[in-house]
Formats: structure tokens, C-alpha cells, sequence
């Protein structure tokens, strides 16, 4: 492959969720149809901490990598559940488009119920966390930052049935958004592989 094939190609970005991983079936499949039906694009899908404080430093030192090299094409974002917290954020950030799947829109609220115990991931990686105060401070911090109007440009799915999630306070967020809100479902988004192409085409052919 010659070297200006590898000059400008897209990146996009999938964040999963709390306490997930990228081996999620979403992210998994995101990542097979990109490589079936859009080879150009680079699939990224980093481990994302849930200790926000480290999430927030290795995503944005990601992002600034990205953004130095030359070779680095329009990025869009797709994030999950606290991956669509982390997507908000970094679009905020840098002025990028991002997909949310049953985002979390205020993850300080959740936290506090996971203080004191022993965390480990839902993907069955052998690793454990336990979160602090201080962790649930720092969230708190991260979503001062989130303020509207909103900098960047999103499109919210959710589903109704999400059993994790309130729906409708990414409804109340993201409001002025593209938003595609679905009756039934659960919050792993059932019937994600139906927008697979349509994400692509809202992040990099607006």
C-alpha cells in the first residue's frame, strides 16, 4: 500500500461502557462491519477506565495523538452507556461528531450505589475496581463541564425499555439533536446492527 493511502483516513472512536469492555458486542460488531464494508475507515476501541479521572486523561491524551499526526482524517465518535458520557465530553472537547447508545447523561448519580464494593468487569476480564468519593467527585466536575449550547454534533438512540438508564434525560439533553428514540428495547440496544451504516454515513457524510 502506497504511502498516501494511509494520508487522511477516518478514525472512529468507540467508548464502551461502564465496566464493560471492547470485546462488548456492540463495539465487536461495529468493528466487523467496518472492516467488511468500510475498510478506510480506522476502528479505534480503547480500554476506557471507569475511574473517570484516568478515563478522562488517557482519552484525551488519545485524541491529541490523533490530532498531531498528519495522517489523521475526520474523527467521529460512537459511545455506549458511559461511553456515551465520555463521547459527549471528548466531542465537546474537540468539536466532533458522536453517536450515543443509551448514553449516560449524568453518571455521578449511578456511582454512589457502587461505593464500597469490589468491581469487576461485566466482559470477565480479571481485573477489579473500587471507586471513592472522590471518583464520584471528579464525575461530578467532568459533567459541570457539559454545558449547553451544546459544541458538537450528535445523533441520541435510546430505546424505551433501557432497564439501566432513564431514556428521557437523554431526550432532555440532547434535544435539539438528531435523536431516534425506539419503544421496547433494553439498554444493550437491540437491533444495533441495523444502524451500523448510518452511523458511518452521520459521522464522516454529513
Amino acid at each position: 500500500m502506497s504511502e498516501s493511502q494511509h494520508i487522511q483516513r477516518p478514525i472512529l472512536l468507540y467508548l464502551h461502557g461502564f465496566l464493560s469492555s471492547p470485546q462488548s458486542f456492540k463495539c465487536q460488531l461495529m468493528r466487523a462491519r467496518l472492516a467488511a464494508e468500510y475498510p478506510r475507515i480506522v476502528f479505534c476501541a480503547p480500554q476506557v477506565s471507569p475511574y473517570p479521572a484516568i478515563a478522562k486523561q488517557s482519552l484525551v491524551s488519545l485524541l491529541d495523538n490523533f490530532l498531531s499526526h498528519k495522517e489523521c482524517g475526520p474523527i467521529g465518535l460512537v459511545g455506549s452507556s458511559m461511553g456515551g458520557f465520555w463521547s459527549s465530553y471528548l466531542a465537546e472537547r474537540y468539536g466532533l461528531p458522536a453517536v450515543l447508545v443509551n448514553p449516560a447523561v449524568h453518571p455521578s448519580r449511578f456511582m454512589p450505589s457502587y461505593l464500597g464494593q469490589v468491581l469487576t468487569p461485566y466482559s470477565g476480564e480479571s481485573q477489579e475496581y473500587r471507586l471513592t468519593r472522590a471518583d464520584v467527585d471528579t464525575m461530578c466536575e467532568l459533567e459541570a463541564e457539559l454545558r449547553q449550547p451544546l459544541r458538537g454534533r450528535y445523533w441520541l438512540l435510546a430505546q424505551r425499555g433501557d432497564e439501566t438508564l432513564d431514556y428521557g434525560d437523554a431526550e432532555d439533553f440532547y434535544r435539539g439533536q438528531r435523536q431516534t428514540i425506539e419503544d421496547g428495547g433494553d439498554h444493550g440496544f437491540q437491533g444495533f446492527a441495523r444502524y451500523c451504516g448510518p452511523i458511518v454515513e452521520f459521522l464522516f457524510n454529513p
